[in-house]
C-alpha cells in the first residue's frame, strides 16, 4: 500500500513547478483574456475603419483596403471565439480541444499576417493610386455616379479641401462643361458648394480665395488614408506575435496533460496488479 502511495506521491511531484499542468493552465487562462481582449479590440478597429471610411472607398482604385479591412473584422470575431474555446479546453484539461485551438490559432495567425502585409502593401501605393484616379474620378463621375459624389463632397467638407491637386481641376469637369451649356446667361458655379469655406446654396458662383478653398484635397486624403492603414497593419502583425505565445503554451499544457494521464494510468494498473 505504502509504494502505491508513494507512486501517487511521486507522480503529482513531478506536476509540479514552472511547467506543471496546473501552472500551464493558470498561464493560458491569462493568455485567453488578454486574447479576448485583444480580439474585441481588433472587431472594434476593423468597424470603426468601415464605418468612417466607406464613403471614401469609391474613390479608391482597387479594393484592398476593404480586403483587409473586412480580414481584419473577421479575424477580430473569430479571436473572440477561439479565446472562450482555450479557456474550455483548459479548465477541462482536454487535449483534443487544446490541439484544436492551437490548430485555429496558428490559422488565424496566417489570416492576420495577410492582413498586415496587405495593408503595408497598399500603404506604399496608395499616394501613386490617388493621383491616378482622384483627379479622373472628380472630373468625370462627379453629379453622375451618386456614391462617388457623395464621397467627394463629404471629402471636402471635411478636409476643406477643393479639387484634387486645386480647385483649378474642377474647371476641367465634365459636370461643369455640362451646366455651361444648359445656363449661358446665368452665373454658375466654378466649383461644388462642398469646396465653399461656408457652404450655401450656389455659393461657389464667386471662386476667390475668401469664398473657397483652394488647396486640393490628394495630400489630405492619402494621409488620412496612410494613418488608417498603418493603425490596420500594427494591429494585425502585432496580435501575429501574441498568438505564437497562445500555440507554445496550448501544445505544451497538451503534452503535459498526455504525460500526466498516461503516468495516471500506469498507477492504476499497478494498483490493479
Amino acid at each position: 500500500m505504502s509504494t502505491r502511495r508513494s507512486d501517487k506521491q511521486r507522480i503529482n511531484a513531478k506536476d509540479e513547478g514552472c511547467c506543471s499542468v496546473l501552472f500551464l493552465k493558470y498561464v493560458l487562462f491569462i493568455f485567453n483574456t488578454i486574447f479576448l481582449l485583444s480580439g474585441l479590440g481588433v472587431l472594434g478597429v476593423g468597424v470603426w475603419t468601415l464605418l468612417s471610411k466607406s464613403s471614401y472607398v469609391s474613390l479608391l482604385s482597387t479594393s484592398l483596403f476593404s480586403v483587409t479591412t473586412y480580414i481584419l473584422i473577421a479575424v477580430g470575431a473569430i479571436v473572440v471565439v477561439i479565446a472562450l474555446l482555450g479557456c474550455f479546453a483548459a479548465f477541462k484539461e482536454n487535449r483534443v480541444g487544446l490541439m484544436v485551438y492551437a490548430t485555429l490559432l496558428f490559422l488565424v495567425f496566417l489570416m492576420e499576417a495577410v492582413a498586415g502585409v496587405l495593408a503595408y502593401m497598399y500603404n506604399t501605393s496608395i499616394q501613386g493610386e490617388l493621383e491616378r484616379n482622384l483627379n479622373n474620378t472628380m472630373i468625370n463621375w462627379y453629379h453622375f455616379d451618386a456614391d462617388k459624389t457623395a464621397a467627394i463632397d463629404k471629402l471636402q467638407r471635411e478636409f476643406t479641401c477643393c479639387g484634387a491637386v486645386s480647385f483649378e481641376d474642377w474647371r476641367y469637369s465634365r459636370w461643369l462643361k455640362e451646366a455651361k451649356e444648359k445656363n449661358t446667361t446665368q452665373s454658375i458655379n466654378k466649383a461644388p458648394d462642398s469646396c465653399c469655406k461656408t457652404e450655401s446654396e450656389g455659393c461657389a458662383v464667386s471662386d476667390h480665395p475668401s469664398n473657397i478653398n483652394y488647396n486640393g484635397c490628394l495630400t489630405a486624403l492619402s494621409n488620412y488614408v496612410k494613418e488608417h492603414l498603418i493603425i490596420l497593419g500594427g494591429v494585425g502583425i502585432g496580435i501575429c506575435f501574441l498568438q505564437i505565445f497562445g500555440i507554445v503554451f496550448a501544445c505544451c499544457l497538451a503534452k503535459r496533460i498526455k504525460d500526466y494521464k498516461y503516468k495516471e494510468v500506469q498507477v492504476q494498473y499497478a494498483y490493479a496488479r
